[in-house]
């Protein structure tokens, strides 16, 4: 079972985008979602979650204020709206599923992961 992440693209400095994170062939209402941003030659980090329990969502300092995390369940989707995009936003973000607190090494059913380019 594999998520697939969608919707980055091109965008100007202070611009949005709406990522989506779907399934096929089970249902993401109670699972935990985590979005996680690999810049350029640089690892893997973790940027938002949200829990699968209770719906506690988990921001990374850096994107706090700016970015937000939900869930389409009528989509069987995990939305990570991003505002305000700064160029080190730059990069490929991937969904995974585990737990919230834990580890990244911990979560599973990586997609492809979306790129999302900003320009400055």
């Amino acid at each position: 079972v594999q998520l697939q992440a969608s919707g980055g693209g091109l965008v100007q400095a202070g611009g949005s985008l709406t990522l989506s994170c779907t399934a096929s062939g089970f249902s993401l209402d109670d699972k935990s979602i985590g979005w996680f941003h690999q810049a350029p030659g640089k690892e893997r980090e973790g940027v938002s979650c949200i829990s699968g329990t209770d719906g506690t969502t988990y921001m990374e300092n850096s994107v706090k204020g700016r970015f937000s995390i939900s869930r389409d369940n009528a989509k069987n989707a995990v939305l990570l709206q991003m505002n305000n995009l700064r160029p080190e936003d730059t990069g490929v973000y991937y969904c995974a599923t585990g737990l919230c607190y834990g580890p990244l090494s911990d979560f599973t059913s990586w997609g492809q992961g979306t790129l999302v380019t900003v320009s400055s």
